[in-house]
């Protein structure tokens, strides 16, 4: 995690209402074919959300830029180039590849 400011999203993704799976499987999607760089800003009102979407992006390898500033559950993730890829129907498995394709 960061401490410099988070940038602007340059996509959203909003999980309101999802819990944790159910949110994963949607940024898994929404990410699949962004390029490295991008950030994304996670809409997630689940409250394990401040823990798991750190350790998602610990385990595949994307930056965790932390929670905006502001009333509404907001975190920032910026997508790494060498990421690992996980199962697009389990987000927290491992792909037998090495990175995102």
């Amino acid at each position: 995690m960061t401490t410099d400011p988070i940038p602007p999203a340059d996509l959203t993704v909003d999980g309101t209402g999802l819990l944790c799976v159910t949110l994963l499987l949607r940024l898994r999607k929404q990410i699949e074919d962004a390029p490295p760089g991008t950030v994304v800003h996670v809409i997630a009102t689940d409250p394990a959300a401040p823990l798991d979407l750190p350790a998602w992006c610990h385990m595949v390898g994307h930056d965790y830029l932390g929670p905006l500033p502001g009333s509404r559950p907001v975190y920032g993730i910026r997508l790494a180039a060498d990421a690992r890829a996980t199962r697009a129907d389990a987000p927290w498995h491992p792909t037998s590849t090495s990175s995102r394709g």
